[in-house]
């Protein structure tokens, strides 16, 4: 048996004032993504820390965070550093606490996969203080962008993005868009339909990446509050490619078959079995857009052949030939 990928050290730096919103959004997020491996029988994909120049601090709305570890030697790789905002026009880096972050920021040697970088709101000013963004490309909060921009002229900053993923460095606009980052790097490691159960049980929506503006196929047609049709659509979206049949989902939904597609129809706008093709085509566009073959999309997507694949791809509207979608 393959021993379980050890879990990401996910370390959530605490500056005095820092936005609260900022780090217990996204911890949150990580939080729930363990929440649902463990019922699925799958271990703990993430360990949060909270570390910091300070053992007690003062957060932006007041209340005092205690028991904050000290800023570490070392991270157990795999790791992620969160850095994140503060309120103020300008974020202050003369305190000697912010002088302490830069130096322990400075020894820290990002690497894909290894030790990577995250930054919410105007977290990405202290990365960018400690040199850490040079030569990358970095968001951060509308309000903070000129300021990104002189602190480091290496940084290719780029303006009006959710979040911006570059290698190692991973930055957000601001506050919110913390949790669409973590959401996106959940769906990363976890997979989509890990990710979208996250957004649901947070009430929120799940963008995905920086090039794919669209909502994620895992959220469409869920903007209802039916408990036995999210039941329905979380089982496809954790094994799209099973062998699907209306009385099958009733089964999950614990109803009759023709009583789940009336309940598809007023609460979700579609009818299950459409539902089904809807998932599995956007599965088989990603693939194709991966570089996959037409026939092993399919067999991912869990299409019984090319053949249905094409027919399935023309009839819901796709524009072009699946064969020529990666190209």
């Amino acid at each position: 048996m393959t021993p379980a990928a050890a879990p990401i050290q996910v370390a959530f730096v605490l500056m005095p004032g820092s936005l609260i919103l900022d780090w217990a959004g996204p911890a949150e997020a990580l939080r729930i993504a363990n929440q649902y491996l463990r019922a699925a029988g799958k271990p703990d994909a993430f360990e949060l820390r909270f570390i910091g120049p300070e053992s007690q601090t003062s957060s932006s709305v007041g209340a005092t965070i205690s028991q904050i570890e000290p800023l570490p030697p070392g991270l157990p790789e795999p790791a992620w550093v969160v850095l994140v905002g503060q309120p103020g026009p300008t974020v202050d880096v003369d305190s000697e606490s912010a002088r302490q972050l830069i130096r322990w920021l400075r020894a820290l040697e990002l690497a894909p996969g290894r030790l990577e970088l995250l930054t919410v709101c105007a977290g990405a000013l202290l990365a960018a203080h400690a040199g850490l963004l040079d030569g990358h490309r970095a968001t951060t909060h509308h309000q903070h962008l000129d300021e990104l921009r002189a602190v480091a002229p290496r940084c290719e900053t780029v303006s009006n993005r959710v979040f911006v993923v570059d290698g190692p460095v991973c930055s957000s606009a601001g506050v919110t868009t913390g949790i669409d980052l973590f959401l996106h790097r959940i769906a990363d490691l976890c997979g989509p339909a890990l990710a979208a159960q996250v957004a649901q049980t947070m009430v929120v929506a799940l963008r995905r990446g920086p090039n794919d503006p669209e909502l994620s196929p895992f959220l469409r047609f869920r903007a209802h509050l039916h408990p036995a049709i999210h039941r329905v659509q979380d089982a496809i979206g954790l094994q799209p490619q099973a062998d699907w049949s209306l009385q099958r989902m009733a089964e999950v939904a614990c109803t009759s078959p023709r009583h789940l597609a009336r309940l598809f129809i007023t609460h979700a706008g579609i009818a299950p079995l459409a539902y089904l093709r809807s998932i599995r085509l956007d599965l088989a566009d990603a693939a194709l857009r991966s570089g996959h073959s037409v026939t092993l999309a399919a067999e991912l997507a869990g299409f019984s052949s090319d053949t249905q694949l094409r027919r399935t791809w023309h009839q819901l509207g796709k524009a072009g030939s699946p064969a020529h979608r990666g190209h």
